[in-house]
């Protein structure tokens, strides 16, 4: 029985904002789950640049002549290079940093400020006119950490089956390199699904964020979703919070539902926030059930929704604040 998803995806399900990937070649399993182009490591796409539009109207120059004791104004190019010099200087002013981020118009940013909901490192703001730097500095909206570098990227990615979670195979391999060309920065897959199970892959440019993340010690919680045979006894959930012998040692599940069956076809949610390699897997085969289809559905706050297989999305701030909160960031 094929599990579907049955979360919510919260902040997480921007159908619109999910990006297409181009078909090539066989579909594998699934004819809808879309196959990657592929392109070499160094072959990025990049972005294209439009043209101005022209100062003059129908051929007509509108600007009135330069008076004789009035010099031209300065050139736009000018204004703009001294303005950057001096953001560089000084700093960027608060609110541009806020809205550049996301949150909302100036005025908004600035109403925010006012009402003091404010953090710049650690500390309140109520007064406008702050310059911040925002390669370094760390701002917070009611608590939540914001996105304040513009090279920082933080992708929502739906695995299907049969693709590594690496970006270079030996073997010739679709891998994730080849469901994300369309992005630029060099990208970190926080943490690895197997080959043969799908679903949400976290990536990111954030290194530190991707280590935590990972880390043990902030026992971020993976859910998944598992197709296996039943009759399924009444204690099988209570077994695998106790904890299940394996050879690398004990794992224990956090939590465990049924969340569907017909006849003896059943699919069940198992919570855990261990990253052992197959560990859902080995857990219910050990106990006699075997996995038929296994699918990543929530890692952390964020949740696969209704994303397609083999799609890319962009986290929104409230997602990337919550990944933030989730490891003290």
């Amino acid at each position: 029985m094929a599990p579907t998803n049955r979360q919510g995806s919260g902040g997480s399900n921007d159908r619109g904002n999910e990006r297409s990937v181009n078909k090539r070649g066989g579909t594998g399993r699934g004819s809808n789950t879309p196959q990657p182009r592929r392109v070499s490591d160094d072959n990025r796409r990049g972005g294209a640049g439009g043209g101005a539009k022209s100062g003059a109207a129908n051929g007509k120059d509108r600007r009135p002549a330069a008076s004789a004791g009035r010099p031209d104004r300065r050139p736009t190019t000018m204004r703009t290079t001294e303005r950057n010099e001096r953001e560089q200087q000084e700093g960027v002013r608060l609110q541009k940093v806020m809205a550049d981020a996301g949150i909302g118009s100036r005025r908004h940013c600035e109403n925010l400020i006012d009402a003091g909901r404010v953090q710049v490192d650690g500390e309140r703001v109520t007064e406008q006119g702050k310059r911040v730097d925002p390669e370094t500095v760390e701002i917070k909206v009611d608590g939540m950490r914001i996105p304040t570098r513009p090279a920082e990227t933080y992708i929502a990615f739906n695995k299907p089956t049969g693709v590594v979670s690496t970006m270079f195979d030996p073997d010739g391999r679709f891998t994730i390199a080849d469901y994300i060309t369309e992005f630029e920065q060099r990208l970190f897959h926080v943490g690895r699904l197997d080959t043969e199970t799908e679903g949400l892959i976290l990536l990111t440019n954030h290194g530190e964020l991707s280590n935590r993340l990972t880390h043990p010690r902030y026992e971020v919680r993976k859910t998944y979703l598992a197709s296996i045979q039943g009759p399924i006894p009444r204690d099988l959930g209570k077994k695998l919070k106790a904890g299940v012998e394996l050879e690398d040692g004990v794992a224990r599940a956090d939590s465990f539902r049924i969340v569907d069956s017909v006849g003896h076809n059943y699919l069940v949610e198992v919570v855990l926030h261990e990253g052992r390699k197959h560990i859902v897997r080995r857990m219910l085969a050990e106990l006699g059930f075997p996995v038929e289809r296994l699918v990543r559905t929530q890692f952390g706050p964020i949740q696969l929704g209704d994303q397609k297989p083999g799609r890319t999305r962009r986290l929104s701030n409230d997602e990337i604040g919550l990944l933030f909160r989730q490891v003290d960031l």
